[in-house]
């Protein structure tokens, strides 16, 4: 019986926070890479979509492969890799490009967000921010990938992933595997601490609200005791009316690996609440920053897993490729 085939990615355009690491690397290595062939990415690609500097979008290529590594990713049970060190994505992009439609592309809710954030201040957009789900579709596609984990904010991007998927198949006969997302159950989407009706996102300017993986631990717990929480007295879960309270107990249930249900009315005051929750991040965070720190001294070892993972993951991709190509009428070279 054939394993379960995983990929999902992290784009280098910030350093990477407790919400990359909660929503979706400690599953990664604690979870997918134990059951399935997985294949885990550094989405470098992606992170050409907005304005950037060159020599950080390598520093922080360079260091999202270094963090998934001391989080756990063993290149032993699974194929870590660097985006564009593999043809395959860009070359299965525009394939998928001529099978997407502009309607499509512009129905992507972070597309929307960015636009029209961009066009107040006077600006525009990228073209490739419109296509880049059409991008991580290819990224996962030319796998043939089963499932893909990921947050709730990214679940849109997997359904357009199945559609191309199935509209390809059927226009021009079966090449893919249609894929399904398949989310964390707690703390799938880790809200920024200083405004928690915002993800928890790398890309933020906001600092105070955003515990980073490499955060010293003073740093961390000093980010954590001064969260923004509810009005009300009662340490309840209610992440309608109270977001802020239901962000802490989130983070301290995924923390201990439990629910944040159970939770609801063990705390007497929200300052033991933020209290444990520090302690339980600053504990989660320790070992991956000494791992990180082991790393860095041997940075030939980090470059000989990401060089190895890319050959791997060119072989695997490469058949499926070019069986599209073949399929949509393309002349073989």
């Amino acid at each position: 019986m054939e394993r379960t085939r995983v990929f999902s990615g992290v784009k280098p355009t910030g350093h990477l926070t407790l919400g990359n690491y909660l929503g979706a690397m400690r599953r990664w290595a604690e979870v997918d890479q134990h059951r399935s062939e997985a294949l885990f990415c550094v989405v470098d690609l992606h992170a050409l979509t907005v304005d950037h500097d060159p020599a950080r979008v390598r520093r922080l290529s360079r260091q999202a492969a270094t963090l998934l590594l001391a989080a756990g990713l063993d290149p032993e049970l699974c194929t870590l890799f660097v985006q564009s060190h593999v043809d395959e994505h860009a070359r299965l992009s525009y394939l998928l490009e001529c099978v997407a439609t502009d309607g499509e592309m512009r129905r992507m809710i972070q597309y929307k967000e960015k636009a029209a954030r961009e066009q107040r201040r006077g600006g525009s957009v990228r073209l490739s921010l419109l296509t880049y789900p059409v991008l991580m579709a290819a990224d996962i596609l030319a796998y043939g990938a089963d499932e893909v984990p990921v947050g709730d904010d990214q679940t849109q991007h997997v359904e357009l992933t199945r559609d191309l998927a199935v509209r390809f198949n059927q226009r021009y006969g079966h090449t893919f595997v249609v894929p399904k997302a398949t989310p964390p159950k707690v703390a799938a989407r880790v809200m920024n601490l200083q405004d928690p009706v915002s993800k928890m996102g790398k890309s933020d300017d906001s600092g105070p609200g955003i515990v980073y993986l490499l955060d010293e631990p003073e740093v961390v717990e000093k980010k954590v005791m001064r969260a923004v929480t509810d009005s009300g007295r009662d340490v309840v879960y209610d992440p309608q009316e109270r977001p802020g309270l239901a962000n802490l107990l989130e983070i301290l249930a995924a923390c201990q690996g439990g629910n944040p249900e159970a939770l609801d009315g063990v705390y007497e005051s929200y300052g033991a609440l933020k209290k444990d929750t520090a302690e339980a991040v600053v504990e989660l965070l320790r070992p991956v920053r000494a791992r990180h720190r082991a790393l860095c001294a041997d940075p030939a070892y980090v470059e000989g897993v990401l060089r190895r993972g890319a050959e791997k993951a060119r072989e695997m991709a490469r058949p499926r490729v070019d069986a599209a190509y073949r399929a949509i009428g393309l002349l073989p070279a």
